[in-house]
């Protein structure tokens, strides 16, 4: 029972005391762990985590110690001496720039919601810093509601009853806020096949052939800006008539685009907006354009022409996330008042637009003004806080006193009057320039703005005249020496001579690295090591080195028998090891002659192998192929004395001991040597590297001579034999053709037809000639 008692008190005190830190600006300090790297300044430990300090205390640092060591938790540096007073730790504060009251219940002309109404917040990053926002719904704020309504075909009872809903609709606005207004707007759908009818009397009339008051087909119209007349609404939605189209879908979402970007020409003012959506369908979303080959998307703009939608057959449908986000950008609250059969299509649209509602309508739209306010008064009881895009590196987080809320940032059933306190968490990730954002709740124009600077430079007692603690060469800043130009080091104790402060100070870094590897100053171009946590001195030209970091063995360094010297365990005389955890020995690991077969290292007497040998003894090696063809010219000198190794076979072969047997057992390698004839050896590995003991066949294979008589004869016959059939052939070809002109010759013979006494080669005369003197008479 004590026991509990205890933990409720602690529970309570853990409790009060956030509570205080929150009404405090909720500054909680971390008490993380500093993280340093590369740390010479205030500004740089500052922005090295919001957890890190800065003693600004003069002799805070040792002779030849770091300044980084300034720079540690609050904590770390009280415990090192630091007065309180010497750390420089810069806290997150605000500031109200702009803070009037709530309007509270009473009726104002410019009623206020939200407290306060502008902040300047200066952060330390990494820190998260919390303020309480104030929201109360004043009594009388005013109420802009713009009805947008389908005027396809099947909406022609609807239309009838709201042509005289303008009166009753304002009176029962104005019976809950004082102040109202209302407009119209109307919307059907694309002109362009297959949403409606192109034929050109169907666009003029595209209702049935019975009703007489039809009006042309339209995408979106806007009828009458927001006014406070009733009379006025009426008399204009009185002139509207019925529409229509062929597809069952409607633009509502197109009409939805015009209705809250065409601010000024609707004339949206300061005030609750709702936007009424009354439809009997669905709705087309963007892509749905390409069916009539409209491929430019949504621009997301106002553009009426003449109070009609110009881009309507020329930009596709928005989609549902563009919508979203120009209504919440604008603070319009849309009411879907829809009828029953596509209730559950708007009830899921609905999901994706915070700050939205759903009324199932009567079948000619009488319980309209009934719906509108049951929606208003929901939304509006609803309060969820948002903010618009934040700057780079800029978190916020909401929680809210209200236990209606399912999320942190919300809070139901807020009535008039009633005051919802929401707790903001603002973090900088990083330093940054000033930003700026807005935070609000969604649905009320009111906004408060958030101006945000980050704390990323220190504010210390600076002694800007020369200062003896800097030997008179240099100011004090933050506790460091800031030297004039030609000295510098810790005090500014160093002169720099020809050589500029660069050249000295990479004097200091090895292999280009960090200066005096982070454990020394460089001074005049020498490093001065830093004490080590055991007490000792880093050593080396460039502080590299160390007696403290050695391996250890049984948790002591070097195991106790060895001295670390530059992180390096020397062992004693009978001991070995990197920590010197074993005596010298090598007794398991001797081998015939050698240790480890000459293949490996005796360490802790156990073989350390290398290559590819394994074993207790490095004997093995699985991997391991004979060299075979590496180690042919090799066989042939040793055995035979020829080949290319023939004059310095002693030397380029000593790897290898050779004997010649008569047989073999093991015939393990088969090589050429330069003649081609095959040789025959076996091979055994030695100790260590590539050494073999070879026994190697005293005759060699070699292929016999060639049948010189045999080959000569034989290719002799073998050119008569084919000397004789071309002759053959030959003369076989000079019959056939002689033969065939025979009988060529025979066939000519029988065709000719010559008389036995005439001469086939006679010509008869062709001339003949006259004597004209001769008369014939002898």
């Amino acid at each position: 029972m004590l026991k509990l008692l205890q933990q409720s008190r602690m529970h309570q005190a853990l409790c009060l005391k956030t509570l205080l830190l929150l009404s405090f600006g909720g500054y909680v300090f971390s008490q993380d762990q500093c993280t340093k790297a590369s740390v010479s300044t205030c500004d740089d430990c500052i922005k090295s985590g919001p957890a890190c300090a800065w003693c600004q205390e003069l002799n805070f640092t040792k002779p030849g110690e770091q300044e980084a060591v300034r720079c540690d938790t609050r904590t770390v540096l009280l415990g090192k001496g630091c007065l309180e007073t010497n750390i420089v730790s810069p806290r997150s504060n605000h500031k109200k720039d702009k803070d009037r009251p709530l309007s509270g219940g009473q009726h104002q002309k410019d009623p206020v919601q939200i407290q306060p109404q502008e902040i300047t917040l200066e952060l330390r990053p990494g820190h998260p810093f919390t303020f309480e926002f104030k929201f109360q719904r004043a009594e009388g704020y005013p109420v802009d509601l713009y009805y947008l309504m389908d005027l396809s075909y099947s909406m022609g009872d609807d239309l009838k009853n709201v042509k005289n809903l303008g009166i009753q609709l304002l009176n029962k606005l104005k019976s809950i806020t004082g102040h109202a207004r209302i407009g119209f707007g109307s919307f059907v759908d694309k002109t362009l096949l297959p949403f409606t009818d192109t034929n050109e009397e169907k666009l003029k009339k595209p209702c049935p052939p019975k009703e007489k008051d039809c009006q042309p087909a339209f995408g979106f119209q806007h009828v009458l800006n927001l006014t406070e007349d009733a009379e006025l609404f009426t008399t204009m939605v009185s002139k509207q008539n019925i529409s229509g189209n062929l597809d069952t879908p409607e633009g509502s979402l197109d009409a939805i685009m015009q209705a809250v970007t065409c601010v000024d020409q609707i004339g949206w003012g300061n005030s609750t907006r709702l936007l009424v959506l009354a439809t009997d369908a669905g709705f087309h979303m963007a892509g749905d354009g390409k069916l009539a080959g409209i491929l430019e998307p949504n621009k997301e703009t106002c553009q009426l022409d003449g109070n009609m939608y110009s881009k309507s057959n020329i930009w596709d449908y928005p989609s549902v996330g563009q919508i979203a986000r120009k209504l919440e950008k604008q603070n319009i609250q849309p009411i879907f008042a829809v009828t029953e059969n596509v209730a559950d299509v708007y009830t899921e649209l609905s999901k994706l637009i915070p700050k939205s509602a759903v009324g199932v309508l009567s079948a000619d739209s009488s319980n309209v003004v009934n719906l509108i306010v049951e929606a208003y008064n929901k939304l509006s009881s609803s309060v969820i806080m948002t903010h618009d895009v934040l700057p780079e590196d800029i978190t916020v987080k909401y929680a809210s006193d209200c236990e209606t809320g399912d999320k942190k940032e919300t809070c139901n059933g807020v009535t008039i009057g009633k005051k919802v306190t929401f707790n903001i968490t603002v973090k900088a990730e990083s330093c940054i320039d000033t930003k700026s954002f807005n935070i609000g709740p969604m649905g009320f124009r009111e906004r408060l703005k958030v101006n945000v600077k980050t704390r990323c430079k220190c504010e210390c007692d600076n002694r800007m005249s020369l200062h003896e603690h800097c030997n008179n060469r240099g100011s004090v800043i933050c506790g460091t020496c800031r030297c004039q130009g030609g000295f510098l080091g810790q005090r500014c104790e160093c002169s720099l001579g020809e050589k500029d402060e660069a050249t000295l100070k990479a004097q200091c870094r090895k292999d280009n690295g960090t200066e005096c590897e982070g454990r020394g100053e460089c001074e005049c171009g020498v490093c001065k090591c830093h004490l080590t946590e055991g007490g000792q001195y880093y050593y080396g030209s460039h502080c590299e080195c160390d007696n403290e970091h050695c391996e250890k063995y049984q948790n002591k360094l070097c195991g106790g028998n060895g001295n670390c010297r530059c992180g390096v365990c020397e062992c004693f005389e009978d001991f070995e090891g990197s920590a010197c955890q074993c005596r010298k020995s090598n007794d398991a690991c001797t081998t015939s002659g050698s240790d480890c077969h000459g293949r490996g290292k005796c360490v802790c007497n156990q073989c350390v192998c290398m290559r590819e040998y394994k074993g207790p003894k490095c004997e093995k090696c699985h991997t391991c192929q004979l060299p075979c063809q590496k180690s042919g010219s090799c066989i042939e000198c040793l055995a035979f004395g020829t080949g290319s190794f023939a004059k310095n076979c002693s030397k380029s072969c000593s790897h290898l001991q050779h004997e010649m047997n008569e047989k073999l057992i093991n015939n393990d390698c088969r090589v050429k040597d330069h003649e081609g004839c095959w040789m025959f050896f076996s091979m055994t590995e030695k100790d260590g590297f590539d050494k073999y003991s070879v026994k190697i066949l005293k005759e060699r294979e070699c292929p016999e001579g060639p049948n010189v008589a045999a080959i000569v004869g034989g290719s002799l016959a073998a050119v008569a034999l084919i000397g004789f059939l071309l002759l053959l052939i030959i003369k076989g070809f000079i019959y056939v053709k002689d033969l065939k002109e025979w009988r060529n010759f025979e066939k000519e013979k029988q065709r000719s037809q010559w008389a036995k006494g005439d001469n086939p080669l006679f010509q008869k005369a062709t001339t003949t000639v006259a004597n004209p003197a001769f008369t014939g008479d002898s």
